[in-house]
Parts: C-alpha cells; sequence; structure tokens
C-alpha cells in the first residue's frame, strides 16, 4: 500500500481515486458502467491480423454485423483513457507505416487512421495525460498526446526486447511491461520517467508437453496433459496483470506453461502457478475473485489449428486453479475480455479464424467465424471509471 491515510491510497496526481484499497477492480463490476457510456453499441470487435480488418460482432446475435480494412497487421484494440475512442493499433510488422484506426463506440464505425510508429500495444498513464504507444520493434515507450497522438516524450527500455503488455501499481506511479523475447519483466517509473529495473522470471523444472490431438472427448474433463522436464532457459511473458490489492504481479508465459507470480513492492517472483500449454492473455472476473488465463495450446508463436487449448480458471484469495474449460475439437483461446455482466469470457482463437464465447459459470463454449488471424478483440462497454489500455484493462 502507498503511503498516506492508512486504509487509503495515494495515486499520483490526477489520477482517480482507489475506491476500495483491497480490490482495485472494485469499479468494474457488474453493473457499474460509467454514464459516458450511455448509448454505445454492445459489440464484440475483431482485429484480424492476417486480412487487415475489423469484424464488429453483435454479441446477443452472436453474429458478425459489420467489417472494415484498417491498417497493415492490426494486432489490439484499445479503449481510451476517457472511454470515448476504440483505437486499433495497426503496427505493420516490421515496416514503418503503421497507424492507429479510431472507433466511434455509438456508431461502431472508424475514423480516418492516424499515422503513427510501430504501435504493436497501447496503454494509458493513470492520470489520463498520454497515451502510451508500445513501439515493441524499437523497444521504446512513447508517450503521445492521448487526442491527437504527437509525441510527447519517449522511454527507451532497452533490456526488454518484446515489450509487449502491461499493468499498473494500486498508487498509480509505476508500469510494469512484459518482455516477451528474454523472459522478463521491466519495471517503469511513471512520475520520473525511467526504467528502475528488470527482472528475470524463473522457468519451472516441468512443463506440460504438447499433444497430437486435443483432449476434449465428449464427457472428459480437460486436463493439461503429460509434463516433460523443461529445457527452455528462458520464458515468454506475455499478458501481465495485478492482484485485487495491488501487492502482486500475475505473467502469463507461454514457454512455461502457467503464470509466475511476482511481489510488486520487491520486484521479485513469490510463485508459479501451471495453468496449461501456451498461457498467455489474463482477466479478472467482475467481482474481482478469480482470474481467467486464456491458454494459445502451443508453445510456438504460429501454432496449429484445432490445438489443445483451453481456460483455466484462478481463485485469487488461494492462488489455486478452481476450473479448466476445454475448446470442444480443440482450439487456441488468446486475448479478449469479459463481458460486462461477468456472465461470458470472449476470446480470439488465434490459430482458427474463430472467437469463443465461454459461459463463466459453466464453460460451455459457443463460437463465431471471422476473419484471418484474430487478435487483440475487445468487448464493450465494460464496466469501470477509465481504461488503463489494452483489450480493456478498466480500473
Amino acid at each position: 500500500m502507498a503511503a498516506g491515510v492508512p486504509g487509503r491510497i495515494t495515486t499520483v496526481p490526477g489520477m482517480p481515486p482507489v475506491v476500495d484499497p483491497r480490490n482495485l477492480y472494485s469499479e468494474t463490476a457488474a453493473g457499474k458502467l460509467s454514464p459516458a457510456l450511455a448509448g454505445d453499441l454492445e459489440r464484440i470487435y475483431v482485429p484480424n491480423l492476417r486480412s487487415n480488418d475489423v469484424y464488429v460482432v453483435d454479441p446477443r446475435e452472436m453474429k458478425v454485423v459489420d467489417r472494415f480494412k484498417v491498417g497493415r497487421s492490426p494486432q489490439h484494440i484499445v479503449p481510451s483513457w476517457d472511454l470515448r475512442t476504440l483505437w486499433v493499433t495497426n503496427n505493420a510488422e516490421g515496416r514503418t507505416d503503421g497507424s492507429l484506426t479510431p472507433i466511434d463506440p455509438k456508431t461502431g464505425k472508424p475514423g480516418a487512421p492516424v499515422p503513427v510508429d510501430d504501435p504493436y500495444n497501447m496503454y494509458a498513464t493513470p492520470d489520463g495525460k498520454s497515451a502510451i504507444v508500445v513501439a515493441e520493434a524499437r523497444k521504446r515507450l512513447d508517450f503521445r498526446d492521448p487526442q491527437t497522438m504527437a509525441m510527447q516524450y519517449s522511454i527507451d527500455v532497452p533490456g526488454c526486447p518484446g515489450i509487449n503488455h502491461a499493468d499498473f501499481s494500486i498508487d498509480g506511479r509505476y508500469a510494469y511491461f512484459t518482455c516477451e523475447f528474454s523472459g522478463s519483466l521491466a519495471k517503469i517509473d511513471l512520475v520520473d520517467r525511467q526504467v528502475l529495473g528488470y527482472l528475470k522470471l524463473q522457468m519451472p523444472a516441468t512443463r506440460f508437453k504438447e499433444a497430437k490431438k486435443p483432449r476434449t472427448e465428449p464427457g472428459k474433463i480437460w486436463e493439461p496433459g503429460e509434463s516433460e522436464i523443461c529445457t527452455v532457459t528462458k520464458g515468454m511473458p506475455q499478458d501481465i496483470r495485478s492482484s485485487p490489492d495491488g501487492s502482486k504481479l500475475y505473467i502469463a508465459d507461454m514457454h512455461a506453461d502457467g503464470v509466475h507470480v511476482v511481489d510488486g513492492a520487491s520486484f521479485k517472483q513469490i510463485g508459479f502457478i501451471p495453468t496449461s500449454i501456451g498461457a498467455h492473455g489474463l482477466y479478472p472476473s467482475r467481482d474481482g475473485k478469480r482470474l481467467y488465463v486464456a491458454n494459445r495450446g502451443s508453445h510456438k508463436i504460429h501454432g496449429p489449428r484445432l490445438g489443445d487449448g483451453g481456460v483455466t480458471v484462478i481463485d485469487f484469495a488461494t492462488d489455486q486453479v478452481v476450473a479448466r474449460w476445454a475448446v470442444p475439437g480443440g482450439g487456441s483461446p488468446d486475448m479478449g475480455n469479459v463481458s460486462a455482466d461477468g456472465k461470458w469470457l470472449w476470446l480470439a482463437a488465434r490459430y482458427d479464424d474463430v472467437i469463443y464465447r465461454f459461459d463463466t459459470t459453466t464453460g460451455d463454449v459457443a463460437q463465431v467465424k471471422v476473419g484471418a488471424e484474430p487478435h487483440g478483440l475487445t468487448v464493450w462497454p465494460q464496466p469501470g471509471r477509465y481504461s488503463l489500455g489494452h483489450t480493456g484493462n478498466l480500473r
């Protein structure tokens, strides 16, 4: 807990107050939609990496109701800090013609793209003064005006190849970014605008063995399957999320097949939770009690179709796995978010050109066909006062 009045969090200037120090997700509970979202369409927005377009899905009808072209290699759809724009991050993968495409959530229609260098992912400072464009190929964080995207300043992160996903300390001072290609974590001081250090994440002694076919026969409970000695020396960390009280960080690792647990204050690893093959996306439940882990089903960046992917559910209070949900016939759950009412977990199937809707009570799965290689979809609207970015890291 940050210094200040006992039981309260002293936040950085301009950041909305922490309502419940025991649960920083308290304002993202079901029913807590911001008045700013009145009239916004209920939609799932899906960026398709290889077809360079966005599919718009009506979640009630379970069908695609619109599609439109965007820039090259759309990676994620990111709600702005003020919740009024959904930004498509088109990073152009190795080229110099990256862009951001704005979507108006009231109409579901795109606006004119804004040229931006290498926008692989995007976040926001907790005070809302800057959009943080994650320039992955440049090993750099570009802080930009959240409306115009004009450059404000940059922070170089040379020790973080593959800088990618992020989360923020409960007081808003620090950001923690995963470094996909070095198996580490970077800690950034947002106030003093500097890198404080890196943490190499420790690989487990064993990890899960990739199956030749998914273990999803009718009536059979999905389990991770056989393990093997882990000979990989560095992980491939992906998504990262804070514990409800802000004391711990959970980091999904595609090579470790589970979630690293790191103490935020000391910046040291304190645990590891095996989940399944290719742990990737992390999403807290609407009541802040559980963490949904999307496992792609492969250790490879480009995995097979109909793989052994699924969802693992972790109890925040105990750090124990409490449920496992299969994709019937196999699949590749990747990134997405939880519906506003908390009843559904929506995830893109990275290798299978569909999106999934998991029932958060039973784990039952429904699918909708979308474009080529769906990636960081977002669910809209979502409860919360402001967005810290990615596919809807709201608080």
